[in-house]
């Protein structure tokens, strides 16, 4: 039975990704938060009973040591970051500091305990930035705008150099957006639905946003973790674009939602507050790298990724 670390497994993607671990007979542990209390996405997949908890602070290299040294994974999926491109305007250093040292103590710690150890490290589309030709691949250029995507950068290539350097086993995903039921209610697409529900029941009056003309490759998280998983299966270590191929605007996304539960356009409220500093205006790359080496399957259209997560929204509301 292969062993594999899991750090932010309560999130959108460590959930799923844990189930899909533990529907191939791994032993899965997650790395959690001393102060963490909800295992709600883990819960609301009925696995929380199969993952063996470990508390660890990937801040304290002491403790990422004796964490993998206790374990002696076969993998690690690191997952684990302060994720809101917006939240990172507001604590810049906070988000660089943990986005860009726990990956440092990862890798050194496997470095130190066992090189043979395959990392995964989350990488980010907003690495990119403002890019002038696309769609991206993996060879594109990178020019960050935001504090987020800077600390995604540094990450990055911190692998790539343990890597190249030391030999090492570390693969980057760079995920675009994906979506899923389980999505933390501070990103766009969860707050559009949930938000979209609660007017169409009457309980909320409308729904304000920000920059609604920009464009986004959208996916959906359960098939994103598949990729995530045959990246450690591969005889060599590379990075590797996970998305859909194609860009959709956020008003295209919320005037499909409006109509799908029947609400007037009126209720769309441009709210210039929540406007970032500075916005990418279209992003989408291309998967061809993934599906030819990885055998990854994708073709979502995101408007029936949209179908699936309105139906779980309604299937689940608490009234």
């Amino acid at each position: 039975m292969k062993k594999a670390i899991v750090t932010g497994i309560s999130g959108q993607d460590g959930a799923y990704l844990a189930k899909l671990l533990l529907s191939n007979n791994y032993k899965v542990i997650g790395i959690v938060r001393t102060n963490l209390k909800s295992f709600s996405n883990l819960e609301c997949l009925k696995i929380n009973n199969d993952i063996e908890f470990v508390y660890c602070d990937l801040l304290n290299i002491s403790e990422v040591e004796k964490t993998i040294n206790d374990i002696n994974p076969d993998e690690i999926y690191n997952l684990a970051a302060q994720s809101s491109v917006f939240q990172s305007y507001i604590q810049p250093i906070t988000t660089f500091e943990f986005n860009t040292i726990s990956v440092f103590n990862l890798i050194e710690s496997i470095k130190k305990i066992n090189p043979k150890i395959k990392l995964y490290q989350a990488s980010s589309s907003e690495m990119f930035g403002r890019v002038k030709n696309l769609p991206i691949n993996e060879e594109s250029v990178i020019h960050p705008v935001s504090p987020y995507a800077i600390s995604k950068v540094a990450a990055h290539y911190t692998c790539v150099n343990y890597r190249e350097n030391y030999d090492m086993f570390i693969s980057c995903g760079i995920l675009f957006n994906h979506e899923s039921y389980l999505r933390n209610e501070n990103f766009f697409v969860k707050k559009v639905i949930r938000e979209s529900l609660e007017i169409s029941l009457n309980k909320k009056d409308d729904l304000k946003v920000g920059n609604i003309d920009i464009k986004r490759d959208f996916g959906y998280a359960p098939k994103y973790v598949e990729a995530m998983h045959l990246m450690l299966q591969q005889e060599t270590a590379s990075d590797y674009l996970v998305c859909s191929g194609q860009s959709v605007s956020l008003k295209e996304i919320i005037y499909y939602v409006f109509d799908r539960l029947n609400i007037s356009k009126s209720k769309c409220i441009i709210d210039k507050t929540l406007y970032r500093p500075s916005d990418i205006e279209d992003i989408y790359g291309t998967n061809e790298k993934a599906k030819k080496e990885l055998n990854w399957q994708y073709d979502l259209n995101f408007f029936a990724v949209l179908d699936i997560l309105l139906e779980e929204e309604i299937k689940n509301y608490k009234k």
